[in-house]
C-alpha cells in the first residue's frame, strides 16, 4: 500500500491577497511558477486540464476539480475520479501579521497509483515535494514582487 506524499510551505510576499489570488486563480499562470507543470488548460469554471512532465522525458496530463473557492482568500483542487494522477492541493493567502504583505501558504497532497506507471509518476511528486513546493513559492514571490 503507498504512502500519502505531502508537502507544505508557507511563504511571505509583499503584494496583497486580492493581487496574490487573481494571480493563481488564473491557473493558466501556474506553470510560470511550477516548473514541473507544462500547462493548466481551464476547462470551465471548475474543471481543469493538467499536464507535467516525468522522469525520462515524458509528460502526464490529469483533470481536476477546483472545490473550494473563497475570493481573495483560498483556492483548492483535487484530481478527478479515475485521473492518472491523484492530486489534491490548496493555496491559502492571509494577510501577513506584521501587516507587511501576504502569507502564501501552499499543501500539496499526491496518492501515487501502484504499478510501473505509478512509480514514475510518483517520482514527480515524491522527488523531494517539499522541495517543489518551496521552488514553486519561492518562483511566485519573485513574479509577483517584480510586478
Amino acid at each position: 500500500m503507498s504512502q500519502d506524499i505531502k508537502a507544505e510551505k508557507t511563504f511571505t510576499i509583499n503584494k496583497s491577497p486580492e493581487e496574490l489570488y487573481r494571480y493563481w486563480r488564473n491557473f493558466e499562470n501556474v506553470p510560470n511558477f511550477m516548473n514541473d507543470i507544462n500547462y493548466v488548460k481551464v476547462l470551465d469554471n471548475n474543471r481543469l486540464e493538467w499536464s507535467a512532465n516525468v522522469p525520462m522525458g515524458s509528460s502526464v496530463e490529469w483533470e481536476a476539480e477546483i472545490i473550494e473557492d473563497k475570493e481573495n482568500e483560498s483556492i483548492a483542487w483535487e484530481s478527478v475520479e479515475g485521473a492518472a494522477v491523484n492530486q489534491s492541493a490548496r493555496a491559502s493567502f492571509y494577510p501577513a501579521s506584521d501587516g507587511n504583505g501576504t502569507e502564501v501558504k501552499f499543501v500539496s497532497d499526491y496518492k501515487p497509483p501502484g504499478g510501473a506507471v505509478g512509480a514514475g509518476i510518483g517520482k514527480l511528486f515524491s522527488s523531494v515535494p517539499q522541495k517543489q513546493v518551496e521552488d514553486a513559492l519561492n518562483q511566485l514571490k519573485t513574479i509577483m514582487e517584480q510586478k
